[in-house]
């Protein structure tokens, strides 16, 4: 475990250059500044003055797109650190019309939308532009910190070259992502007016996020606490159990007393505690280790939905091996430990296909009564009953399959491409789709998003949205992106996008990412999965974290950190601020899910509840000290 300061924060020097290097990069900016006085020089020139023989001559060297280029080594071992990879280098965008071509093209060469950008830094690196980059930018530094096979530094030798990298590289990442020049009008017409703080984030208006909180983890004065990496709580290991069968696929947390372990070979009830959870209990193991269907099929579960006071469970499993959309679900009994029936998704008597359920709201679970759930496909957003169209709870000794009853939603005629989505406390519903956008919806109306926030292309792969439906953080494969909803209406009320359109001057949203070190580290390939917030499902009370996970790591951001616009991490920043400063908990294997025990499961000195972490053999607790 650890934090995202410890080793980007190495000096950008080895031990034998030291010096030498030095004397370079500062003659080079000497350099720099005495081109600030060349017009002066001139003059002095044309006045014919007599210079000494021996005047000093400015060096020979030219500071434009140069630097100096560094390599991490050693990883995260005692011995990391930055090493001169050349010491001037000079770099260039480029468009190509493939990475490996070896011709490069100016940017009036090629028709709109042909080609891309390509960022080449002396002989050694040639990477198209991005988010993959990982790139990192330290302003007070004039630093840039990368991934590409490798962990790299640039650093400039004048501040208007470090700017104009910064500026140049978030344009061709534009143009990239939308197809077009990163002019005003082009970003205008991408994001929209009302989201002119997305465009421009040096103009938005950061006032919501800092009068949206409840109180908590406040000082006497009422300034956020900004708890500094080293001072954050430390996470310590309870439990580590073998799973049952092994295979675990999903984690489904109950808030009363028991959670379960979703494999491909059953169903495990574990106990929940205090301090996270453990002991094997019933287990439910389904035939042939696969569930079978009516069709003939064999389907492994990858999801599990608790229901009706946590005494059932919604099993969802893809149609295919590897494919996400399934015709129907199982119902399992938790308390005789049996699948008590197969339903159908039809609508108007045709089959239809759906990609994720979840609840109706936020702790809809512990309702004993539930009989309704929501549903997603690609163009589809829908509410499901078990009951029948007159309310009347349907018959499941039938030989035929059961047919839920589609009671409200609506299907797209196309375009939306949903890929995931979640509630919040009051049944409200946030969607996030393939292009990037993320949709609010209110609990009565599906047919029409509130709200349409543009996201910044990537696809969102999960929502979570707290319980008070005031934030929303969507998962993409390289950052998490954490959206504010709060606005003022014409009357001076405060509410969310989710009961109203925002309208002009919404807030620009923060990201959450991995420093380039902790990226690599991460590995090649692995992406962010299932960011979550900590899990409270009591009005008034404020999540504190926010968690997800990316191969072997499981990672923590401090949530009240994160919305304070004076965290350090803000600082100097260009661009949609960042925040940097997380925790660690790195497993031996790939994690499936990480998530956060229920609200209540807090207690003693801990000001969170215990974090559970599983992977495909494991499942592991942590429960959060309160030491400072």
């Amino acid at each position: 475990m650890g934090g995202s300061q410890s080793r980007e924060r190495l000096d950008l020097s080895d031990d034998e250059e030291e010096e030498e290097s030095q004397d370079q990069e500062h003659s080079l900016e000497k350099h720099a500044d005495a081109k600030a006085l060349d017009e002066v020089d001139s003059r002095l020139q044309a006045l014919k003055l007599k210079y000494p023989r021996n005047a000093p001559q400015k060096p020979n060297v030219d500071v434009r797109n140069a630097a100096k280029l560094y390599l991490h080594i050693g990883g995260n071992t005692p011995r990391a650190k930055w090493v001169v990879s050349e010491k001037l280098v000079h770099y260039k965008f480029v468009k190509k019309l493939k990475i490996d071509d070896e011709d490069d093209y100016d940017e009036d060469e090629l028709r709109r939308g042909e080609g891309f950008w390509v960022l080449k830094i002396g002989g050694k690196i040639a990477v198209r532009v991005s988010t993959d980059l990982q790139m990192k930018f330290f302003g007070d530094q004039r630093r840039v910190d990368f991934v590409d096979r490798g962990v790299w530094a640039l650093r400039f030798f004048v501040d208007e070259e470090y700017r104009g990298f910064v500026t140049k590289f978030q344009d061709c990442l534009f143009e990239n992502v939308y197809g077009l020049r990163a002019t005003e009008e082009n970003k205008l017409k991408i994001y929209g007016k009302e989201f002119i703080g997305w465009v421009k984030p040096e103009e938005s208006d950061d006032a919501m996020w800092d009068g949206a909180e409840d109180g908590e983890w406040k000082t006497p004065d009422k300034r956020p606490v900004d708890f500094p990496e080293r001072a954050s709580q430390d996470l310590l290991e309870e439990f580590e159990e073998a799973a049952t069968g092994g295979g675990i696929q999903s984690l489904a947390l109950g808030a009363l007393d028991n959670s379960f372990l979703v494999s491909d070979s059953g169903v495990q009830v574990v106990k929940n505690f205090s301090h996270g959870i453990h002991g094997k209990g019933v287990y439910v193991k389904f035939d042939d280790k696969k569930l079978g269907s009516s069709s003939g099929n064999s389907e492994t579960p990858k999801k599990g939905l608790l229901m009706r006071g946590e005494t059932n469970m919604m099993l969802m499993s893809p149609l295919k091996e590897g494919k996400s959309p399934t015709t129907g679900l199982h119902q399992l009994d938790i308390e005789t430990g049996k699948i008590v029936t197969e339903w159908k998704f039809a609508k108007d008597g045709v089959d239809i296909t759906m990609k994720d359920i979840t609840s109706d709201s936020k702790g809809s679970q512990l309702n004993p009564s539930e009989s309704t759930f929501l549903g997603l496909d690609n163009n589809n957003l829908c509410q499901w009953d078990m009951r029948d169209r007159k309310g009347v709870v349907q018959k499941i000794a039938d030989a035929n399959p059961p047919v839920l009853h589609w009671s409200q939603g609506h299907m797209f005629s196309r375009g939306t491409n949903f890929q995931c989505f979640a509630t919040a406390g009051d049944g409200s519903i946030v969607v996030g789709s393939l292009d990037g956008k993320i949709r609010l919806y209110s609990r009565t109306s599906m047919r029409q998003a509130k709200t349409a926030f543009p996201g910044l292309g990537s696809p969102i792969t999960s929502v979570d949205v707290t319980y008070d439906g005031k934030w929303v953080l969507g998962t993409t494969d390289t950052y998490l992106i954490l959206i504010c909803t709060l606005f003022t209406d014409k009357d001076g009320k405060t509410k969310t996008g989710f009961s109203g359109r925002m309208g002009n001057k919404i807030p620009a949203p923060r990201l959450l990412k991995l420093t380039p070190v902790d990226a690599h580290l991460a590995g090649a390939g692995n992406k962010f999965h299932a960011g979550h917030f900590s899990w409270v499902t009591e009005s008034g009370k404020q999540e504190k974290h926010l968690v997800a996970t990316v191969g072997k790591f499981s990672v923590i951001w401090n949530f009240q950190q994160v919305k304070n616009s004076a965290h350090h991490c803000y600082e100097k920043q260009q661009g949609l601020k960042s925040c940097y400063c997380y925790k660690i908990v790195l497993k031996d294997e790939s994690i499936i899910e990480s998530r956060f025990m229920h609200d209540k499961f807090a207690v003693g000195s801990s000001p969170e509840a215990p974090l559970v972490v599983a992977t495909p053999m494991k499942v592991t607790s942590f429960s959060m000290s309160g030491k400072r």
